[in-house]
């Protein structure tokens, strides 16, 4: 792709894929030092000009989130005082996403203030992959370009001919996704209903749907330390279903949570690249990555060259 005027650079959160969304582009990645100092303070300085450019900044809001959150912004403001043309965020993952509403009084609305900063910092458009809650598209005053994995994630599993399965949605606020994956497979669905006593612990009280003698396929956007997915497993099992296959856009892994899904009741992981894995992976076989480079790579030609985004997938409103 012959684009003078486009560069696109990574942060510290994700820079393989970065790399492979220039490759299918055909453009270098724009050369960029990153650094800190001793007092840690973040220091950001573009070695090659920018003036006039449409610069594309890629960040995956993971580990450390709050340093890779400051460190977006610096290049953002850096991006902006070297007089680029349009600034758009690529977050394949955006943090603080499930803070999206108030559960309790006092508490923030962090998913807006991210949007806030973001952009009163001079992003000029956001490029992000299953949120966790797509109403966060509305905590902007700027283009936000909403991308889904679930069709990526739909011929993979269509191409391991699961027998018998069955879509399962850990909660009621996945179920128009475990929906459409049904929908694509051909395949009941079933939700489970939870309760959470505190954060990242869950409790399944009730199972809505047949699972017996089914192979379950659980599908959620992000996997963060894997208990509540264990427990979702191991409520399944009780309930007679087979061996699970688990789905998650975002493997974020907090707390060594990849290691706490080498489970005997686990048959296969499947995420997406969208974070780059920090840990060894403990299970073997049974851990599949699908890149998201063609959706990003794709997202950023129509923005340069024009179309709609929406031709790209299937299934939209996620």
């Amino acid at each position: 792709m012959q684009q003078t005027k486009m560069r696109i650079f990574s942060g510290s959160s994700n820079k393989a894929l970065t790399a492979t969304i220039c490759r299918q582009l055909g453009v270098e990645p724009g050369k960029i030092q990153i650094s800190r100092f001793k007092s840690g303070e973040i220091y950001v300085h573009y070695e090659e000009s920018i003036r006039n450019c449409d610069v594309f900044l890629v960040q995956a809001l993971s580990h450390p989130i709050n340093e890779l959150f400051v460190e977006l912004l610096v290049m953002i403001d850096a991006a902006k005082r070297a007089s680029a043309h349009t600034i758009t965020i690529v977050l394949p993952y955006y943090g603080y996403a499930r803070q999206e509403r108030k559960s309790a009084p006092r508490e923030p609305i962090s998913a807006k203030m991210v949007a806030d900063l973001l952009t009163t910092a001079g992003a000029s458009r956001v490029v992000t992959l299953d949120l966790h809650a797509p109403a966060i598209q509305g905590f902007f005053n700027i283009p936000v370009d909403h991308l889904t994995a679930l069709d990526l994630m739909t011929e993979y599993l269509l191409s391991k001919k699961i027998q018998n399965p069955v879509i399962v949605s850990p909660d009621a606020g996945r179920a128009s996704m475990a929906e459409k994956l049904a929908s694509g497979m051909d395949s009941p669905f079933a939700i489970m209903i939870k309760k959470r006593p505190e954060h990242n612990e869950a409790v399944i009280t009730h199972v809505i749907g047949d699972v017996e003698g089914r192979t379950p396929i659980i599908i959620e956007d992000l996997i963060d330390t894997g208990s509540t997915i264990l427990h979702v497993v191991e409520g399944l099992k009780e309930r007679g279903a087979g061996d699970a296959v688990v789905c998650a856009t975002h493997g974020l892994f907090s707390d060594h949570g990849l290691r706490r899904l080498d489970h005997p009741n686990i048959r296969e992981v499947i995420i997406s690249d969208s974070i780059e894995l920090e840990e060894e992976n403990p299970l073997a076989g049974r851990l599949h990555v699908l890149s998201v480079a063609p959706l990003f790579s794709q997202a950023i030609r129509y923005i340069m060259e024009g179309g709609s985004i929406a031709t790209m997938f299937r299934n939209r409103g996620i």
